[in-house]
């Protein structure tokens, strides 16, 4: 068992993070996944528990913690009527089959792997809150048959391969078939929990080698409790900031944040 002086730097680090994400949260309305990931991997990799298993470890994690912080959010939204309730219903068995076949292809895959593949997914993600637009839309409605399967089991699957809840893709998905955004973002804090309990579950069940301490399966326990703890913290405050901030500038930044974040993942990957 790790002496204190050895847990230590890893519990100040995974507080920072927490903090950190939980003020992007509330300040922009981004689900911290896509923050959390990439931490928690140059976190656990400076502090010397790096191996072919540690993305995994971070995708886990950061989807455990997206089970609690989605479920406030969808507590929250249906306060206030957002939440499109008729979408998750006929949703929900498409995302979460999506979400566990992502478990499975994540569970088998190296962290080099799913490294380029987070960086690809993030740099996308980012492009797009960079330059995308309200105006552009694929339809009027939300697709049904074949194609609301395929979008789907998309959404859960590539969330999981990103260890990021529903935001990420399931808003730039309904605002493109012409949902009003508050309510997108209301409907994807529902789809965070769909695609993060299934996959957490079977995460729980893998056999990580030379995992950070306290690890049950892929999913670090220090860090979970930790992150859930400092964004319940921060995040009012990210709340405040954004009533008193123009969105639009700072949404921007945090593009070109990611956008670089995903880059430098990538550019670890190809050059050591």
């Amino acid at each position: 068992m790790p002496d204190f002086m050895t847990l230590l730097p890893m519990i100040a680090l995974l507080m920072a993070i927490g903090a950190f994400a939980g003020v992007i949260a509330g300040l922009l309305g981004v689900g911290g996944g896509i923050v959390l990931v990439p931490a928690f991997f140059y976190a656990f990799s400076h502090l010397g528990y790096s191996g072919p298993e540690l993305m995994q470890v971070c995708l886990a994690t950061s989807l455990a913690t997206i089970i609690v912080t989605s479920a406030r959010s969808v507590m929250a939204h249906n306060k206030k009527g957002a939440v499109d309730w008729d979408v998750l219903r006929s949703w929900w068995p498409f995302i979460g089959s999506g979400a566990i076949v992502g478990m499975l292809v994540a569970s088998s895959l190296r962290s080099t792997t799913l490294q380029i593949i987070f960086g690809v997914l993030a740099l996308t993600a980012g492009l797009y809150m960079a330059f995308g637009k309200s105006h552009w839309r694929l339809g009027q409605a939300m697709p049904v048959g074949p194609k609301r399967m395929g979008i789907g089991a998309g959404v859960g699957f590539f969330s999981v391969l990103m260890g990021i809840g529903g935001g990420s893709f399931g808003v730039p998905t309904m605002s493109l078939y012409n949902m009003p955004i508050h309510r997108a973002v209301a409907t994807a804090a529902g789809f965070g929990i769909i695609i993060a309990v299934p996959s957490v579950i079977g995460f729980l069940f893998l056999d990580i080698a030379s995992p950070p301490p306290y690890t049950i399966g892929a999913v670090n326990l220090p860090a979970f409790g930790l992150v859930i703890a400092m964004t319940l913290m921060t995040a009012p405050i990210g709340v405040k900031l954004a009533h008193t901030m123009d969105p639009a500038p700072l949404k921007r930044i945090f593009a070109i944040f990611i956008t670089l974040v995903a880059l430098n993942m990538l550019r670890k990957v190809i050059f050591g």
